[in-house]
């Protein structure tokens, strides 16, 4: 059984290991600290673009949501306020790790592809659930000597064909 909280991959694979971290560990604990500080830096902002697939198979009904990085930005911190604001009845932090999954990166040149997916849910104090079922495909470049995302297609059906 895998350990949520591991880095797949070993520090002698400097790269994946690095978007693992700056997409696992630090996005998780940045989203949860409604901090955009945390991971401002893990951003190419010139070109920066971000599809929301609204978990569509279709790619016909998927919208260019972030034509920018300040988008994004303001749509991350939107959720990640709404989500401090909401009551859970179990460690926030476990659950997201253990419903996250990324174990697919790859890298040709000095860009990459990274597949993140979400597969669980999250018990609320009130009783309900929150489902946590999407996958998001980064796409990432070396930049200035660290990895960083340029832009992604997020929110994607998991798995694809299911809607």
């Amino acid at each position: 059984m895998r350990d949520p909280f591991r880095n797949p991959f070993p520090s002698s694979d400097a790269a994946r290991h690095a978007i693992w971290q700056m997409l696992v560990e630090r996005d998780i604990d940045a989203f949860l600290a409604a901090d955009w500080t945390k991971v401002a830096g893990d951003f190419v902002e010139e070109g920066f673009i971000g599809i929301d697939a609204k978990r569509e198979t279709s790619p016909d009904k998927w919208r260019l949501a972030f034509p920018c990085l300040t988008a994004y930005r303001d749509e991350w911190l939107r959720q990640a306020e709404d989500f401090s604001q909401q009551s859970f009845a179990e460690d926030t932090r476990n659950a997201i790790f253990t419903t996250t999954t990324l174990e697919d990166i790859e890298i040709e040149g000095d860009m990459a592809l990274v597949r993140k997916k979400f597969d669980g849910s999250l018990k609320k104090s009130d009783g309900s659930v929150d489902i946590l079922k999407w996958q998001t495909l980064y796409y990432c470049r070396l930049h200035q000597g660290h990895w960083k995302i340029c832009g992604f297609t997020g929110y994607l059906p998991n798995p694809m064909g299911a809607t």
